[in-house]
């Protein structure tokens, strides 16, 4: 009588196995099948530009990792300083600034970058000198300006 009661229970146990398995085949659990989906859209200030971020310290700016391409762009400037700060770009595309920020401010600069080199400094009194400074290269084929359009990474979620 343990022998039938047992093939029940492993059979049940396989059963059990065999649809945990099936669902999370058929679900949309992680795993890339070769389908592509389309981005969610961007939530940012100006959805036609690439979007930098640079973050302003007491003295350094650390610009969000990026290859510039000429195009559209929106940098958001956040002053995390404990003095006034401010962005501003010199390079092809001409000479562009945010306004001074205050300790915890935030703001936009969009600009159409053009191929070359560009100085990105904060001109503040001094700051510059006291290291706030860095540059960019600008090359390449355009940025792409739609995210709907935009190249879509190869599936494997980067492995």
């Amino acid at each position: 009588m343990t022998i039938p009661f047992t093939r029940r229970r492993v059979l049940l146990g396989l059963t059990a196995g065999g649809l945990v398995g099936l669902l999370a085949a058929c679900g949309g659990g992680g795993t890339t099948t070769g389908a592509t989906t389309a981005p969610p859209p961007a939530t940012s200030v100006s959805s036609s530009a690439n979007q930098v971020t640079a973050v302003l310290t007491d003295f350094h700016i650390q610009l969000s990792p990026q290859t510039y391409h000429p195009g559209p762009y929106t940098f958001t400037a956040e002053n995390k300083g404990h003095t006034e700060h401010a962005l501003e770009l010199d390079g092809p595309g001409g000479n562009n600034r945010t306004k001074t920020l205050q300790p915890g401010g935030s703001t936009t600069l969009t600009v159409n970058l053009k191929s070359g080199t560009y100085q990105v400094f904060c001109p503040v009194d001094g700051h510059k000198d006291l290291g706030m400074k860095t540059q960019i290269t600008v090359g390449g084929a355009p940025a792409p300006t739609d995210r709907v359009n935009a190249p879509t990474p190869p599936p494997g979620n980067g492995y």
